[in-house]
């Protein structure tokens, strides 16, 4: 039920108006079913959850201390709970995921916390997740949401997605959202990457023909177009180097190249429009060795032009390596850690161009520091891996020097 929540959170805080209220109580209600559904599962479960849950918020604000003023909800809301009596809570749960997503994205938040907000209620993310893909900490990450919170309720802020003369302003905090939907669930949580396809469609319907949109589009094309190989038998993730590209869904990647070229050929590139760019190189590569790199190191240079990003800057010396070596690499993150020092990323990257210029030792350093880093277990068996195979070359060379002496 877990891949529900979105959908019903949304139709719960439609009728509510309120984020936390709406949070609380539809958490309650899940609560509720893991005693109830004991002795059976209803037919309709996520009309039993919406129903369960709007009662708990009529008993809540029954309580409160401002029941006057809320007066008229509580009246539509036991209005609401007859019908979905009398009808058995079967009908169809509205889908207002949409609206949902542009209000949070409201331009009254600051980016992040737009992204933020919209990952926890639309997605059901822990606050730990959310935290991680921000490289937060968990504790500011939290006051982070109870303040967006807070600020819709006090505003008064709409529940609606917006018309065209505040469509622009919104759209970019709504492509994050939907990528880093679609980054969370890539490999591990199939729910959300057809979640995130699924709004990203929407959008395009919304807006045809519009070049950030369609570029988020053919770039979660070419990447998803990859999963077949990105895991091992024993799941473990098998880096692009090492992937059998015979498992790459040359139909999904020829229609997300398509895209992108026809995108491109608007004339108005943005930053999604340049990843997927950068993923249509990787795909036109028959061999990993035949990679194009050159053309991704400038690409990666025109999106930090459009937005300053460490993480970018961490990706472009990825690709530097391939193309300059990862001396030259090594010497364009030296100014990252202070800004990645928390990131997995960062450390594994240090540790795969030191590992290459001969500096085993200190790359093995690197790896156990990005092993202690990562909370995902995925992420620690490939690390776990790359460290071991780094300490058996060490020892093998180790070896041989004392045999040649």
């Amino acid at each position: 039920m877990k891949e529900d929540w979105g959908r019903l959170l949304a139709a719960l805080i439609s009728s509510l108006r309120d984020f936390q209220l709406a949070e609380d109580c539809l958490a309650d209600a899940f609560t509720s079913a893991l005693e109830h559904w004991r002795r059976g599962v209803p037919d309709n479960p996520q009309g039993w959850l919406l129903q369960t849950a709007r009662r708990r918020a009529i008993d809540r604000i029954r309580r409160a201390r401002n029941f006057d003023r809320k007066t008229p909800d509580l009246a539509l809301l036991m209005e609401m709970d007859r019908a979905d009596s009398e009808e058995e809570a079967a009908h169809e749960i509205p889908d207002e995921r949409l609206r949902l997503i542009f209000t949070a994205c409201h331009p009254s938040l600051d980016q992040k916390t737009q992204v933020a907000l919209t990952l926890r209620t639309l997605c059901g993310l822990s606050t730990v997740e959310i935290a991680r893909a921000f490289l937060d900490r968990d504790d500011a990450m939290a006051q982070r949401l109870v303040r967006a919170r807070q600020k819709i309720s006090k505003a008064g802020i709409s529940y609606a997605v917006p018309g065209p003369e505040d469509w622009e302003v919104r759209l970019n905090a709504v492509l994050r959202v939907i990528y880093l939907i679609f980054n969370e669930g890539h490999l591990a949580r199939l729910s959300l990457v057809e979640e995130a396809m699924r709004l990203a469609d929407l959008l395009n319907k919304l807006q045809p023909g519009d070049a950030e949109i369609l570029g988020l589009v053919a770039l979660m094309q070419l990447t998803h177009a990859r999963s077949g190989a990105s895991l091992g038998a024993d799941g473990v993730l098998v880096s692009l180097d090492a992937q059998d590209r015979g498992l790459w869904d040359q139909g999904a990647m020829e229609e997300g190249r398509r895209l992108i070229e026809k995108t491109l050929r608007l004339g108005r590139p943005g930053p999604f429009q340049l990843q997927a760019a950068i993923a249509a190189i990787h795909s036109e590569a028959d061999r990993f060795e035949e990679t194009r790199w050159h053309e991704i190191v400038l690409i990666y240079g025109r999106l930090l032009e459009l937005s300053a990003n460490p993480v970018v800057d961490l990706n472009r010396a990825v690709a530097l390596s391939y193309a300059a070596g990862p001396e030259v690499a090594l010497k364009a993150i030296a100014g990252l850690e202070d800004v990645l020092g928390r990131y997995p990323s960062y450390h594994a990257a240090k540790a795969d161009f030191l590992k290459r210029s001969g500096a085993v030792s200190q790359a093995l350093v690197s790896f156990q520091t990005a092993i202690g880093l990562s909370d995902r277990e995925a992420d620690k068996l490939f690390l776990v891996r790359k460290f071991d195979q780094a300490k058996k070359e060490a020892e093998q060379s180790s070896a041989q020097v004392q045999q040649g002496g």
